[in-house]
């Protein structure tokens, strides 16, 4: 199960980057700028999805405007990991390896990690 989740993320992942490659989101990429600009500004768009999918909810979560068979916040969150696979391609980072093995970590943590909440 593992290596087929990790193949058919690296796929889409290169899918991904290739769709935003092609629709001009690397056109600007300025290496004079040094490298963590990139992800800087990528991290920011993941997060923007994420305010996005908060406020989808706080709008009792309606059908989305693009995607109407989805709600807001399942496209919003759709979109904030289209952008980690989109970074995760540029930059060689190996994310959906990284899923299994914190998933394979939490399996193993105390009850909501020792936490209140």
């Amino acid at each position: 199960m593992s290596k087929e989740f990790i193949d058919s993320f690296k796929e889409m992942t290169e899918r991904v980057y290739v769709c935003a490659e092609d629709h001009g989101f690397w056109d600007e990429v300025d290496p004079a700028k040094g490298p963590d600009n990139t992800k800087i500004a990528e991290i920011a768009l993941c997060h923007s999805e994420l305010s996005e999918a908060l406020e989808a909810i706080r709008a009792s979560n309606p059908p989305d405007d693009r995607i109407p068979e989805f709600s807001g916040a399942e496209a919003e969150l759709a979109d904030c990991i289209i952008r980690i696979m989109d970074l995760s391609q540029a930059k060689g980072w190996d994310v959906g390896g990284a899923i299994l093995a914190k998933h394979a970590f939490n399996l193993n943590r105390p009850y909501k990690h020792g936490k209140q909440f």
